[in-house]
């Protein structure tokens, strides 16, 4: 029997909030046929304006359903809000999940206490002073606890839907959904919902080269020398330049830049640690080891068991 997916939108919903979550499923349905049922669904159903002044046509939402989505955006003000929360509050689902700032609507629901979340960096704060009950990790692209499953915006809702397919049908159908839409295979929950290098965020087209060569080479030694020569200034000059535009010193930088690249490759699970630290340009997996827990505050582990930041609720 097909799995019922149903997408709860609103006035005022983001429209890219539904439509990459939405690709996701419509093409798992397409190379696994029988697998999805899918449905765009509202309180009352009829048409429903997005905040791009899209208009939606929808049908009532399912009083029972395998996995609820509840997209993101800012609710418009003639929105029922009342009812919206009653309707989320009613549905029987296996799975409920959110896209960006739709964690707000099922806080307010009340699905989310004592549990531990994600969504947009830019309203987590806000997250978490209205709910202080709530464990919100904002610093992730998404988060399963138990049957709730939480995301960040717009492109982790992309990743979250993956691995909701991947848990479903396996790993194969959702790396298949993945090469269709032209996206990386699914990013685990784990990683940051922003790099090192927005991050860091240099003024300095200098400094930007730098960092971009660093990415691309990290497997190097990176010296200092080699850098301020990637820079065409002296090393003094370089070091200089680099911790006024960055305001990190270039060892800190790259020390975070191998962190991130080595989590990436660790939460596939294939390669060992050793094998990961070479080619991340650690000189071995103590000293990988060291910088894991001076920039994560964590050790490494290429665990699969990881992939998804998961704690069940007791």
């Amino acid at each position: 029997m097909a799995r019922r997916i149903g997408f709860l939108i609103y006035h005022g919903f983001d429209m890219l909030d539904l439509g990459g979550p939405l690709a996701v499923f419509h093409h798992a349905e397409l190379m696994r046929p029988g697998s999805y049922a899918l449905s765009v669904a509202s309180v009352q159903g009829g048409p429903i304006s997005s905040s791009s002044s899209t208009t939606v046509l929808s049908e009532p939402i399912a009083a029972a359903l395998d996995t609820l989505i509840v997209v993101g955006g800012k609710a418009a003000k003639t929105e029922d809000r009342s009812n919206l929360i009653r309707c989320i509050r009613s549905i029987e689902a296996r799975r409920t999940t959110s896209v960006c700032t739709g964690a707000l609507l099922l806080a307010e629901a009340g699905l989310l206490d004592c549990r531990t979340v994600t969504t947009h960096w830019l309203v987590a704060s806000e997250l978490r002073d209205r709910y202080p009950t709530i464990r919100v990790e904002d610093d992730l692209i998404y988060v399963r606890d138990g049957p709730i499953w939480t995301s960040a915006g717009i492109s982790a809702g992309i990743d979250m839907c993956l691995a909701l397919v991947e848990e479903d049908f396996g790993t194969d159908l959702s790396k298949s959904v993945a090469r269709m839409l032209v996206v990386y295979h699914r990013r685990s929950g784990s990683q940051r919902q922003y790099s090192s290098l927005l991050d860091l965020d240099p003024v300095s087209d200098r400094i930007r080269l730098v960092l971009g060569f660093a990415r691309d080479h990290l497997h190097s030694s990176l010296s200092v020398e080699q850098l301020a020569g990637v820079a065409k200034l002296s090393v003094r000059q370089f070091s200089r330049a680099f911790l006024a535009s960055t305001g990190v010193t270039p060892a800190k930088a790259i020390e975070r830049m191998r962190v991130e690249a080595a989590r990436v490759r660790l939460e596939d699970g294939s390669e060992t640690l050793g094998d990961v630290a070479r080619a991340v340009g650690f000189s071995g997996p103590d000293r990988m080891r060291q910088s894991f827990k001076r920039v994560l505050g964590q050790v490494p582990t290429n665990s699969k068991s990881s992939k998804i930041k998961s704690r069940p609720k007791a």
